[in-house]
């Protein structure tokens, strides 16, 4: 039986899919999953894949969360620990604007101030009481040397959303699950208290009401069961609808890291990957959906088979710091491969196309930067 039925709501074509049948296709696939996921794909972005070229900004990799499968934690006698100053973040970001850069991503451990006096007297150092005052003054300089940036700093408050929307196109945090039980002791999460679900939908409400275009996303591979994988896509798909703020949702694989406390967790396969990037175009329509290119190397065909259309950010200057055994691939490389496909590669800025609104998505100030990029974007080389 074809269970692949058009709905409206989500977006045009979006399909009808009770929970367990998401399920079921998500396990066990169907004969036309990925082709007609890759068809609702077609039908609203045509044969055009994206990616933003981006400068990765480590601005502390200080965390107060202990993530069992995080190599990019640090505390402060750690080997590696490290927090940006002004000056270094100023000359990385020249650079990427120098090599073609549109976003500067500031990713960064969540609030270490609040477990970490010695990072309380570095941040009084420079002048700021918290991070997110000092990622105000980041967000400002990366402007003023020609990026733009997207800042996922973990979990904000509203004022402090609302403050970085001022010199942020767009906010992100990555959703992850919203099951309690991977806080449970055992869990992945069992000592990261701010992954628990409540507080990171909580957070991603607030960004809705405060009309801020929004990227999160589902961690695929965590331990999570396949249940859990749909009521995550479907709380997304719920807030989306309710606020319109979702502007991309990942959906990112687990890779085992060495040195972490799931070094031997197994990793699901490439096909199960496939197909819950099929399920979740099917259930969020026309909705951006990306999928991280350096986590799966092998498999660029298989997740543009699945329906992606975006690739995410990709560096030609940092490496990917949270995953740095992945190496980004070489954009003509993935450009020909594409090509291959049937799809033109093209780049894009941090803030998708549809929220380009200066009078509910995009605070006003930002106008003159927007419009620069889309310029430079508008006269750069086809790939």
């Amino acid at each position: 039986m074809n269970t692949l039925s058009p709905k409206a709501g989500t977006g045009p074509g979006a399909a009808t899919l009770s929970h367990s049948e998401a399920c079921r296709l998500i396990r066990e696939g169907e004969e036309r999953l990925l082709e007609r996921a890759a068809q609702i794909r077609d039908e609203h972005f045509g044969k055009v894949l994206t990616y933003s070229p981006k400068v990765f900004l480590p601005v502390t990799n200080l965390c107060r969360d202990r993530c069992s499968y995080c190599t990019f934690r640090k505390g402060p006698k750690d080997s590696g620990a490290h927090t940006m100053g002004l000056e270094e973040i100023g000359r990385c970001v020249a650079s990427g604007a120098e090599m073609g850069c549109h976003e500067a991503l500031l990713c960064l451990g969540d609030r270490p101030e609040a477990v970490f006096p010695s990072y309380r007297k570095l941040l009084g150092e420079f002048g700021f009481n918290t991070t997110a005052d000092y990622l105000v003054r980041v967000s400002e300089l990366c402007l003023e040397k020609g990026l733009l940036p997207h800042t996922n700093a973990g979990l904000l408050t509203g004022p402090e959303m609302a403050a970085l929307r001022k010199t942020n196109v767009s906010l992100g945090l990555m959703l992850e699950n919203v099951s309690p039980r991977l806080c449970e002791v055992g869990g992945p999460h069992q000592s990261a208290p701010t992954k628990q679900p409540a507080k990171r939908l909580a957070m991603m409400e607030e960004a809705g009401k405060l009309r801020i275009p929004f990227t999160t996303g589902l961690l695929v591979g965590i331990g999570e069961t396949v249940e859990e994988r749909v009521d995550t896509l479907l709380a997304i798909q719920k807030l989306h609808q309710k606020y319109g703020h979702i502007q991309e949702v990942i959906i990112q694989i687990f890779r085992a890291k060495d040195g972490t406390r799931m070094e031997d967790f197994p990793e699901v396969s490439d096909e199960e990957l496939f197909r819950t990037i099929a399920v979740a175009r099917l259930m969020l329509g026309t909705m951006n959906v990306q999928a991280p290119p350096n986590l799966t190397p092998e498999g660029h065909r298989g997740l543009i088979h699945a329906g992606i259309n975006d690739w995410g950010g990709i560096s030609p200057l940092t490496q990917d710091f949270i995953n740095p055994e992945a190496p980004w691939p070489h954009l003509d490389d993935l450009a020909n491969l594409c090509a291959t496909e049937g799809f033109r590669l093209q780049p894009r800025l941090p803030v998708y196309p549809e929220y380009l609104d200066f009078q509910t998505w995009i605070d006003p100030d930002l106008e003159s930067h927007l419009n620069r990029h889309q310029g430079e974007l508008s006269h750069a080389q086809p790939l």
